[in-house]
Parts: structure tokens; sequence; C-alpha cells
């Protein structure tokens, strides 16, 4: 199991990375601002989500459960920011 610390770090940083995509995706295109924006906005309530379930795992008292739930979590996570960043690519390639 990884430690609470370093995987709320890598939540953070994941969602640093799309917070700046979308920044870099509205300076280069100033009329998609508002579609970035919603992404932003995705991705910050995903982060606070992450959160909670990190900090409260389904049985905390057994460790089989725990292991299974925080590995759950990080599919999840990877599966989700990962589809965040696919929203990006796709409102950049549109005309």
């Amino acid at each position: 199991m990884a430690n609470l610390r370093t995987l709320k770090k890598e939540i953070d940083y994941r969602l640093e990375e799309v917070l700046f995509d979308c920044d870099m995706a509205m300076c280069f295109q100033p009329s998609k601002e508002q579609e970035v924006f919603a992404v932003m906005q995705d991705a910050v309530a995903l982060r606070n989500d992450l959160f909670v379930k990190v900090m409260n795992p389904a049985e905390p008292h057994n460790p089989s459960l725990v292991r299974k739930h925080y590995a759950a979590l990080r599919a999840e996570m990877e599966d989700s920011f990962d589809k965040l960043f696919e929203r990006l690519s796709a409102i950049n390639e549109k005309k």
C-alpha cells in the first residue's frame, strides 16, 4: 500500500498537469475558453472526490480490503485523469 501522503501528492501532481495543459489551451485558443474552463472545473471536482476516497477507506480495520480499496482508487485515478486529457485533446482538435 502506498503512503497516503504520496498518494495525495500524486493526485495533486496530476491535477497540476491537467490545469497547466488547460491554461496553455486557453492561451492558444481563447475562443474555446468556456469548454476548457469546464474541463478545469471537472478536474478540481475529481481531485476533491479522490481526496475524500483516500481519507475514507471502505473498511479501515481490514488490511486486505484497504489494499484493494487503494488499488482500485489508483486505477480510478489514472482512468479519470486520462479521460480529462482526452476531453481536452478533443476540444483542441475542433476547428
